[in-house]
This record gives structure tokens, sequence and C-alpha cells, in this order.
């Protein structure tokens, strides 16, 4: 026997569960499918890092707003607010900071520039070699391993339906809406909203919509347990690195460098040509890194397009159904985009601009 629902929501990451909790508080009746377990995607094995200082200029709205949420998940989701130093070590380096971070202070981050001294005064074990620095006391990080946990809970709350381990392989279409093939009974729903993250583009597929989507495989390491090193968020002016220790000593070190692989294929291979040079950043800005051993070392998926800016909107070509994904700091503003695209298909006037999946992404990639 089939299921009926007002939309089915394939991708129980983020940005999907928030969706569906603003759908769920304007009476629609969703459910949420996942090919695995909720946040274990993207979601839940990135570094974690809540930095404004990293996030696109263009975005930097929509990052304020997801910094408010993670505030208010607080200790459910281990949020915490540290403030974070971004350094240059070089000339060009220098150049690239302060160009870059004085656009996203003049769109709205509390982002400053300090001296030397002012950053080896709040965090005395950083490298002397720091040439320029900018502080920005909003940024922190949450626990990205409790993402699944977090949204489990919400969703009962809401009484919101969802199926892990509930993969779609197929959606065809009948005279009510959206039939949705798992395997199991049929899932039927009047909409459906794809935000499978990195793989958004087979999903699309099924409906014959061929999205621009690719995958980066991002490296995260983390080390054993070290006495207190540094208590804020380091990142550096490249954005190649991010680095963040917690509360029970181990410290996270990330900044986006590749791994191999493909969502299709599974889980990514971590690589040493990425590793190493990631590792020995973070060991130049904090020397007594070298102290440390690396206990493991692991790859997530993270979804763009072209022009590296989301897609938030209706599916060109197939009425009744919308996607959402490829979010450039997608774990910062995922809770706050979700929100928006609930709105809008709730037919509300989304607080700010979403983003057209039609685009010309050629185009607007400037």
């Amino acid at each position: 026997m089939s299921e009926n629902h007002d939309i089915a929501i394939i991708g129980g990451g983020i940005m999907g569960c928030a969706a569906a909790l603003r759908l769920a508080s304007g009476g629609m009746a969703p459910i949420v499918l996942d090919r695995g377990d909720l946040g274990q995607g993207a979601s839940g094995v990135n570094a974690g890092t809540l930095s404004l200082q990293i996030k696109r200029v263009r975005l930097m709205p929509y990052a304020l707003k997801g910094h408010e949420e993670w505030a208010r998940m607080g200790d459910a989701v281990g949020f915490r607010r540290t403030g974070g130093y971004t350094l240059a070590f070089t000339e060009r380096e220098a150049e690239l900071l302060t160009e870059r971070q004085t656009l996203k202070a003049e769109a709205g981050a509390p982002i400053e520039f300090v001296t030397n001294n002012q950053v080896l005064s709040a965090e005395p074990n950083l490298t002397r070699r720091v040439l320029a620095a900018s502080y920005c006391h909003e940024d922190g990080y949450a626990n990205s391993s409790l993402t699944g946990q977090y949204y489990r809970g919400r969703l009962r709350e809401a009484s919101v339906p969802y199926r892990e381990r509930c993969a779609v392989t197929s959606v065809t279409r009948d005279t009510q809406g959206f039939v949705l093939h798992t395997g199991g009974p049929p899932i039927k729903a009047r909409r459906i909203l794809l935000a499978a993250g990195a793989w958004l583009k087979p999903v699309a597929a099924m409906l014959g919509v061929d999205l621009p989507v690719n995958a980066r495989i991002n490296t995260v390491s983390v080390t054993e347990r070290m006495p207190p090193l540094f208590a804020t968020v380091i990142g550096h002016a490249t954005g190649l690195l991010t680095m963040k220790q917690k509360g029970n000593g181990t410290i996270l070190i990330g900044g986006g460098w590749q791994g191999r692989g493909t969502p299709q294929e599974g889980r990514g291979e971590v690589i040493a040509d990425s590793l190493i040079p990631n590792l020995s950043l973070a060991q130049f800005a904090l020397p007594k890194l070298g102290q440390a051993r690396v206990l493991r070392s692991w790859t997530g998926f993270e979804a763009n397009v072209p022009d590296f800016y989301p897609l938030a909107g209706e599916l060109p070509g197939v009425p009744d159904a919308f996607v959402l994904g490829c979010v450039r700091g997608g774990y910062t503003i995922g809770p706050y985009i979700g929100r928006l695209m609930g709105d809008f298909i709730l037919g509300h006037s989304p607080e700010m601009p979403l983003f057209n999946p039609g685009r010309d992404f050629e185009k607007d990639a400037t």
C-alpha cells in the first residue's frame, strides 16, 4: 500500500531537514527520504567551521542569518562562538586578505584587521611569522557529527516522518503528482524537493533534468587529544586552512584540500598529495602541532555548479518540483536557506532572494 504526502524531500541533510520543518510548520505534510542516515553526507562529515571570514561576499547576508540559526540550536549541536583569526604569511597573501575581508566587512560581517602583536597576545602558540591578520568575533564551530541526531529529534517533535537507508531508485508521475520508488511500497507526493547534495545530478536525471552539478571531495583530519593550544578558529588568507581545537583537546584540520572519487562510487579517498600540504600549512601556523599525531583523515562530498552559487528554486521544466543544494558554506547557511526554501514552496515571499536553478551559469559566474 502506498503512502501519500504533500511533498517528498529527497535528501536528509541540513537543508532538506530544515525545509521539511518549515513546511510542516506551515501546514504541509512532508516526508524526508535519505539513501543513508540523516546528516550522514556533507552535513555530518565536514569540519564544522562556522566562519564568516571564509564565506563569499554575495552569500554573506545568508551566512549571517545562518549563524543566528546555529546559535539558537546551541548545545544540541555543540555550537561554540569562539571568535576567529585569518592569517597571511606573505605579501601576496596579505594583499588577498585585505581585499577579500574588506569586501566581506562591507557586506555586513563584523571583521576587523588586527596586528601581529594582537594575534600573538590572544593566541601565543601561533607562529611569529604572521604578516597580516583579520578577526571576527562571530566565528566559531559546531559538532557536525551531531547533525543527524539533532534533526531526527526535531523531525520527531514536528511529527514529520523520515526514512533512512531508503534510496530512491526512480521517480514517475501520475495524475496526483509524483511516485517515488524505493524498493518498498511506493511513496506518493503532490510535490517533490530534491535536496540530495552531491547526488543531485543523478536524482534530477530521474525527472529528465540535467543539472550541471559537480562534486568536490574535501579532506578533513583530526589529531589526538592535546593540551590547550589555541581557543579560536584559525584560517588562512587563501582559504586553504581551517583549524579549531575542541573541548576534548582534539584538533580538527580542514581547508578544502581535495581527495579522489565520485559520489556514485561511495565515499571518497584521502590522497597524500593533498593531505600533506594541508597538515604542513596547519603546522606552519601552529608549530606545536608537530607534537601531535593525526588519528584519522576522511573525505566528504560538496556539490557545486559552475558559478559556485546555490541552486534554490523550481526545478526547470518540471511543475511542482523544486531543488535545493550546491551552497558554498552549506553547513553554515543550510539551516537558513532551508527555511527560505520552505517559505517559497508554501507560496510565501522569502525573506531573501533564492537562486534560480534555471539561470545561465556561465553568465552569472562573475
